[in-house]
């Protein structure tokens, strides 16, 4: 099996398009990352295909930082402390009315097994992508604003190497696979700072006019397993 790299960082999105969480490790189940994206906030008076609550609305909520407590049993539970620094459990009244004051609009909060993801269960990006694109733009090296899953250190490769990845099969550790399905096309929200919610719109257009607005993957799971940070990544002959 060709080596790719090594798993840099294992990552998982509690609450969609708030604050992650960095882990040693991490199980990988057939419906993505354990407790991945199974929360996020809707818009109750959205009619739209995308109606969750994200930073493209209220950037706000990248600064809100989220907490798993009994991950992988019955009792698993979520807080959320905001960026004024109120700690609430995902499911309180009072988490949804301070998001609903800030936003201005009704919202409702959506518990989902599956995640909700916006294209597949698993994003994948390289720090040499995330540096080339901060090279590029003169803006900080920070992966936590694109939000993947894994952050890989490639082994002899360049920038963008992981969209070469498309339709090949990845082993990740001693026992995951996943499926890389298809590069991922950037939206605003990577022009979004992670810590502070400040817009630099020259990022996303450095990824469209120079990289097809493309930067890292998607991929689905094909075989559950504990995936940790520092498990080499290789490609299924």
């Amino acid at each position: 099996m060709q080596s790719l790299g090594m798993i840099h960082q294992v990552a998982r999105y509690p609450v969609k398009s708030m604050k992650g969480e960095s882990l040693p490790s991490l199980p990988l189940t057939l419906q993505g990352f354990e407790e991945d994206r199974r929360y996020a906030f809707v818009q109750s008076d959205s009619r739209s295909s995308f109606p969750w609550l994200t930073g493209r609305e209220l950037p706000e909520l990248l600064r809100y930082q989220t907490s798993v407590e009994k991950a992988g049993s019955p009792d698993v539970a979520v807080s959320v402390t905001t960026a004024s620094g109120e700690r609430w459990p995902v499911d309180s009244d009072g988490l949804r009315e301070v998001i609903e004051t800030r936003f201005g609009k009704p919202v409702f909060l959506l518990r989902d097994y599956r995640g909700s993801y916006d294209v597949a269960a698993v994003s994948l990006i390289s720090r040499q992508t995330v540096a080339r694109i901060a090279q590029e733009t003169g803006t900080q090296d920070d992966p936590w604003r694109f939000r993947p899953n894994l952050l890989i250190d490639l082994q002899g490769g360049g920038a963008f190497d992981e969209l070469k990845w498309v339709g090949r099969i990845l082993r990740l550790g001693e026992s995951g696979r996943i499926a890389v399905t298809e590069a991922d096309e950037r939206c605003v929200l990577i022009t979004l700072d992670p810590a502070t919610g400040e817009s630099s719109p020259s990022i996303l257009k450095c990824v469209v006019q120079q990289h097809n607005k493309c930067a890292g993957v998607y991929a689905t799971v094909l075989t559950p397993g504990e995936v940790r940070a520092g498990d080499g990544l290789t490609f299924e002959a």
